[in-house]
């Protein structure tokens, strides 16, 4: 799953017509393709979501309170945190949005996540947190109001983990994932935005220290969500695997000295051929 997914939703969400349930699940979507996020983190999904306040459950969904705006100082062009109660006009122009996760699936406790504003003031995932952030505080002064809130007709709502496994299933059959990728709409979930992600920081170079610590992997098991079998991986490979690089298997030459009888270019070094053996 790539980043149109989320932007189809978010184009559908600022139509005319659109509920504030769409706007939510919109916004959540991206926010979990661009922080990669576990579906209990952004829903209410099990027990998590019940009990957000107990230290014993594995992961712990977003609340308000986990939430931090920055902007940039234009002296010193550093980081300058935000007031929680900063204008709607400066949390939606932030430059940053970091998450704290209270606890997490793997064990680690007060983790933060941090993203900057991409330079689009609508798909970003950034300006996505800011949407979240400025429609629930208009209803809701607790800071333990989970980021999955919203409110319809002063009624408080909530998404689940099934709102966004239609919606991005939705996207996806739209863009027609099937046809043009090669995916199968049935095994489209929500764990293909956590998936995505990690594919898309892939794709753009990003080494594997980047991308566990935007994932929160302890170790490589991130690898196993980036995707081999996408055409991506293999572009170039067949044209450097026809380049000859004149190799000698070392392994022979630690019981037979074979240097005396390759042919050596003198200026690239390249072995260019071996003598028969006398």
């Amino acid at each position: 799953m790539e980043a149109d997914v989320p932007e189809f939703l978010v184009a559908l969400a600022m139509a005319k017509g659109a509920t504030e349930k769409d706007k939510a699940v919109a916004d959540l979507v991206m926010i979990a393709f661009y922080y990669l996020l576990r579906v209990g983190e952004y829903t209410a999904k099990g027990k998590g979501a019940q009990d957000w306040e107990s230290r014993e459950t594995q992961t712990q969904p977003f609340r308000m309170r986990d939430v931090a705006f920055f902007t940039r100082r234009e002296d010193t062009n550093r980081l300058v945190r935000l007031p929680p109660d900063a204008s709607d006009s400066d949390i939606l122009n932030a430059t940053n949005a970091t998450l704290k996760l209270a606890n997490q699936k793997n064990g680690w406790k007060e983790v933060c996540v941090n993203h900057e504003h991409n330079l689009d003031d609508i798909n970003c995932g950034v300006r996505a947190v800011g949407r979240r952030y400025c429609h629930i505080r208009k209803h809701s002064s607790s800071p333990d109001t989970p980021l999955f809130t919203y409110f319809d007709d002063g009624k408080e709502n909530r998404i689940s983990d099934q709102d966004i496994r239609e919606a991005v299933k939705l996207a996806a059959r739209s863009l027609d994932y099937e046809g043009t990728r090669g995916t199968p709409i049935k095994l489209i979930n929500t764990h293909s935005l956590r998936i995505g992600g990690a594919c898309a920081l892939a794709f753009a170079g990003y080494d594997d220290t980047q991308i566990c610590k935007m994932g929160r992997w302890r170790s490589q098991a991130f690898r196993e969500y980036i995707r081999e079998n996408c055409s991506n991986y293999a572009e170039g490979m067949s044209k450097a695997m026809k380049k000859c690089h004149y190799f000698v298997n070392i392994d022979s030459g630690t019981y037979t000295d074979v240097s005396d009888i390759c042919e050596i270019d003198e200026e690239t070094g390249a072995v260019l051929q071996q003598a028969a053996a006398a």
